[in-house]
């Protein structure tokens, strides 16, 4: 009888147990809310944006107000969700930590998908693809006909601190100098002011730069580099807001919404 009462009073401290757990495992759920939800309830989408990558993002000079694809992009988002956009200010090489630290919901500037920032960060589907070309001085295109040839001793090629074409450049040139600046200085302006001869960034930036200026030309080469998709980036621990902008894309796909951006700002 004694006994009886022992394994009664177990399964009675057992089910407490676990009734306590359940509720502690509930509470932590609620607690660790989606960012989704977040933005839902606060009414607020934070962006977290470089704006110094033409046509993508970058601050229009008369307004200094933020324009391009991806800041209409964004803006598309906010209306959709039914809240209002809030553009955060990053840097490139702070980006992944933006995401990290929660400073903003979703980070948007023309990011390439990368094997380094998946480790740390999440993508969503990509949206468009990118290809990295070299850019030069109008007056010295003549120089080069290939990759080969930006890769000599007297060559110096600029790129800017943190981006993907910082780390592709010491990959594609073992012999030319290679020069790099930090933000808010970007690549180009060193090739501008004649401290580099050439600078790599991704085909939709080049298109863009030699329209804003007419001395810079883009490199014939033979085909464009490391072609890569560009999508949307966000934290990993969040697999509802990532579902969540996966379907928006794949829907705004669908409405060839991104095609009529494509059209007004890359071609």
């Amino acid at each position: 009888m004694r006994m009886k009462h022992s394994v009664l009073a177990l399964c009675a401290a057992a089910g407490l147990s676990c009734a306590a757990m359940q509720a502690a495992a509930q509470s932590t759920v609620s607690a660790q809310k989606s960012r989704l939800h977040r933005v839902l309830e606060t009414g607020v989408l934070r962006v977290g944006t470089t704006g110094d990558f033409r046509p993508m993002s970058f601050r229009d000079p008369k307004t200094n107000e933020y324009a391009g694809h991806d800041i209409e992009v964004a803006q598309e988002l906010a209306k959709d969700l039914g809240v209002k956009v809030e553009f955060v200010p990053t840097e490139w090489k702070t980006l992944i930590n933006g995401i990290q630290t929660d400073k903003y919901d979703v980070a948007m500037s023309g990011i390439s998908m990368n094997v380094d920032r998946a480790k740390v960060a999440a993508f969503t589907l990509p949206y468009m693809e990118f290809g990295t070309v070299p850019v030069v001085r109008k007056k010295d295109v003549g120089k080069f006909k290939s990759w080969g040839d930006i890769d000599k001793p007297a060559i110096t090629v600029a790129t800017t601190l943190g981006t993907v074409f910082d780390q592709q450049a010491k990959e594609y040139f073992k012999v030319a100098k290679r020069r790099q600046v930090e933000a808010p200085a970007l690549s180009y302006q060193e090739l501008l002011a004649g401290r580099a001869d050439v600078c790599i960034t991704s085909n939709v930036e080049a298109a863009s730069l030699v329209q804003t200026y007419p001395q810079l030309a883009i490199v014939s080469v033979d085909r464009a580099r490391s072609r890569r998709p560009a999508s949307l980036l966000v934290a990993q621990d969040d697999v509802v807001w990532l579902n969540f902008l996966n379907q928006w894309i794949t829907m705004k796909r669908s409405s060839e919404f991104f095609e009529g951006l494509q059209k007004k700002w890359l071609q």
